[in-house]
């Protein structure tokens, strides 16, 4: 196992949604939480540090202007210092490090969709700037799967002097939805200075770690990885559960902990994932 990793969380959007599940609330935009039940965004992100995680992203991950808007009547840069602030609060003074989650927009740059790159660059540098204001202390860009946004999102975010993580979406068979390759992102992004680079959401461990391995001893930025629990399975009552437990899942992440430099979990995880990978690393 390689040293001094650094332990990630997992999932903040389908850990909120069970707990609003489990309240009886109607199922929202999770990042509507951090304005109308925060004490859940805060209760995951304590749970996430009691866990072992040294890394705690903040609820913010699609809280960007488009969607802010489609789906509220809130201002992008409440919800998201909103959700910096929360997650900063609960892990005080233990130091843990909070990321501002941000994730691609739901449409497409051109020439495959309507976005300019100079209105994406707009739409983030209010999330970027809110964030900042309210003490992130890296930004993380995760889920993406069209390299070029990624790319304008990681130029503007690197304007706001705190460490910058980029992380594509892979399908099995390597390349992200959009065509790009763990090479297509290390030539675009290692010249940008980002501080991470990597995987994370669409797979779970088993099909996610030979798509990792593409990226070992071609680059020298730190790697990260976050593959997800699997595809859900639905259960005889009607229910979904993940298809890795968290024992499975950190099975499964093991080889990856030869090379990688940042681990944690995606959809589906849950703090018992990242407590299980805290104790094969050593961390609790």
């Amino acid at each position: 196992m390689k040293p001094n990793i650094t332990l990630l969380d997992g999932a903040i959007g389908t850990t909120l949604w069970a707990k609003a599940e489990a309240h009886g609330w109607k199922k929202e935009p999770v990042w509507t939480y951090n304005l109308t039940h925060p004490e859940i965004v805060s209760e995951i992100a304590r749970e996430y540090a009691d866990a072992g995680s040294e890394i705690i992203l903040s609820n913010t991950f699609g809280a960007n202007g488009p969607s802010v808007a489609r789906s509220s009547s809130y201002e992008v840069r409440h919800v998201v210092a909103a959700g910096v602030k929360l997650a900063k609060d609960a892990v005080a003074g233990r130091g843990i490090r909070v990321g501002l989650d941000v994730g691609p927009l739901s449409e497409l740059m051109e020439p495959y969709g309507g976005l300019e790159e100079d209105e994406v660059a707009e739409i983030y540098a209010d999330m970027f700037s809110a964030g900042a204001e309210a003490g992130a202390d890296l930004i993380f860009l995760e889920t993406f799967i069209d390299l070029a946004m990624l790319r304008v999102a990681a130029e503007k975010a690197k304007e706001y002097g705190v460490p910058v993580f980029c992380s594509l979406s892979f399908e099995r068979l390597g390349k992200t939805m959009m065509g790009n390759s763990p090479d297509d992102m290390i030539e675009e992004l290692e010249p940008l200075g980002v501080d991470a680079i990597g995987m994370n959401c669409s797979l779970g461990p088993d099909l996610a770690v030979p798509i990792i391995e593409k990226f070992r001893g071609k680059t020298s930025v730190p790697l990260l990885f976050k593959p997800n629990a699997g595809m859900p399975v639905l259960n005889p009552d009607g229910t979904e559960s993940a298809a890795f437990s968290a024992k499975a899942f950190a099975d499964g992440v093991m080889p990856a902990l030869d090379f990688v430099d940042y681990v944690g979990g995606c959809c589906g995880s849950a703090p018992s994932y990242i407590r299980e990978l805290a104790g094969r690393m050593g961390k609790n």
